[in-house]
């Protein structure tokens, strides 16, 4: 059965310190829909079904000319997955090769031979449980009785499971949606082997990432660092946090186990990128009160320093280390 691959999902091949870019390149898909939803760091999709008509050309046509003005007029290629649904169109822009587009017209066949932990939603512990029942392949689970699914992994999951195995996806390109990620880069004037400069600058990212967090009032789940090296090549490494947060100093120390663990020592830096990921609305955030009378005091002096930082710009009140 086929379909109308009217949904585009574009990855733009951008360097996690290069992220500044991704609202030009937004702009530049919104020159032929105004409906693209954001997907940082590096993505966007895209809803075709008016532009198609407009323009009088396919989704792989237009799909051409982004590739085009991306690499002309910001020198940024990208991979290119268009499909019936957002989750197709993800799908497919994971396994297009940099610079073509892989199209999707018939769901059944582009799912059957994919490995389980391909369909959005499949995470290592839900793959190993199918795999144990041998629905190692989006086919198997596809073919699979809806009632077993359900039985494996439970009647929510297994709905949403077989469904996704059969190409179906309920949810919509919505523009102007809510960020689900944020990120905060810091790059330096030569090469930098200094620990105590890295650190410097993970402490000022984290400082502006809760800031602007608390200010908007969302937590975030998860905290990822990428380090640039001087040959450009790039590192990242992700922790989840103990629970959601905005506190800076929470999210400090998470920066820092991040930064010891990729042991640089004598590494040439060239810049680093904290993203905040994971991010939800601070009242639906469970927080867990603490008997630590100090961090109770942190948390009221970091309030108070918002207000005067709303109040008398960003530079108001910094920590000591950065003022030096």
């Amino acid at each position: 059965m086929t379909a109308a691959p009217e949904i585009l999902c574009v990855r733009f091949r951008l360097a996690p310190v290069y992220e500044a870019l991704l609202p030009e390149l937004l702009a530049l898909l919104g020159e032929f829909t105004p409906v693209v939803q954001a997907e940082p760091p590096d993505a966007a999709l895209a809803d075709l079904r008016g532009a198609v008509r407009y323009f009088g050309r396919g989704p792989a046509e237009l799909a051409a000319v982004i590739r085009v003005r991306a690499l002309a007029l910001h020198g940024v290629d990208c991979a290119i997955g268009a499909g019936p649904n957002p989750m197709l169109a993800r799908m497919a822009a994971r396994r297009a090769a940099p610079g073509t587009t892989l199209v999707v017209t018939e769901p059944a066949g582009f799912l059957r031979g994919l490995p389980v932990n391909a369909l959005d939603g499949v995470g290592p512990a839900t793959a190993r449980t199918l795999c144990a029942y041998g629905l190692d392949t989006a086919g198997r689970v596809a073919d699979a009785p809806l009632a077993v699914l359900q039985r494996v992994t439970g009647a929510r999951t297994g709905r949403d499971l077989w469904e996704r195995a059969h190409g179906v996806d309920r949810s919509r390109v919505v523009p102007n949606a809510a960020a689900r990620s944020a990120a905060a880069e810091r790059t330096f004037p030569r090469d930098e082997t200094d620990r105590d400069r890295q650190r410097r600058a993970l402490l000022s990212a984290a400082q502006e990432l809760g800031a602007r967090m608390r200010g908007e009032g969302q937590v975030c789940r998860a905290l990822a660092l990428t380090v640039r090296y001087a040959d450009r090549s790039t590192t990242t490494r992700t922790r989840t946090l103990r629970e959601p947060t905005a506190h800076s100093a929470a999210l400090t120390s998470a920066a820092y186990a991040l930064h010891d663990g990729l042991a640089l020592q004598r590494a040439r830096v060239r810049g680093v990128t904290l993203r905040a990921e994971g991010l939800t609305p601070a009242e639906h955030a469970a927080h867990q009160l603490s008997l630590d009378p100090a961090d109770e005091k942190a948390r009221r002096l970091e309030a108070v320093a918002d207000r005067a930082r709303a109040r008398f710009g960003p530079g108001a009140i910094i920590p000591g280390s950065l003022a030096a």
